[in-house]
């Protein structure tokens, strides 16, 4: 079933295009805390006039695993990967929490139904509506 994956689906990792892809014009650059492998091309790339950087997900793909200082390089926003550099992280970059939507853990905020199973009284405020005639 693995094989199925990895030749129709991008979400559970890299498919095989995408390894293939690696394996010829990949260099690999390093991998951050959660695993994730990141990669830049051998060559710059003729089209664009610089080289194209890619990661793959250790896991599922979820591009908020990216960590600060990755997401910078992978987005050419900085030429030097985390791994050539002392990289800290600014006071205002959050570390990663996956996304509880949909979840039992999902915010709910106060008056929804799905809250604490109960719905507030009504505070007799309402008055319905009725057609005229």
């Amino acid at each position: 079933m693995k094989w199925f994956y990895r030749i129709f689906t991008w979400w559970h990792g890299q498919t095989l295009n995408t390894a293939l892809h690696t394996l010829l014009f990949g260099k690999f650059v390093g991998k951050d805390e959660f695993g994730n492998s990141y990669y830049r091309t051998k060559k710059i790339d003729k089209t664009l006039g610089f080289e194209r950087r890619w990661v793959i997900y250790a896991g599922e793909s979820e591009g908020s695993m990216t960590p600060p200082g990755w997401y910078g390089w992978l987005h050419h926003t900085v030429d030097v990967p985390p791994t050539e550099e002392d990289y800290d992280a600014r006071a205002w970059e959050l570390a990663y929490k996956p996304n509880l939507t949909g979840t039992p853990l999902a915010w709910r905020p106060p008056g929804s139904t799905l809250g604490a199973n109960t719905r507030p009284p009504a505070t007799g405020d309402y008055e319905a509506w009725t057609p005229e005639g």
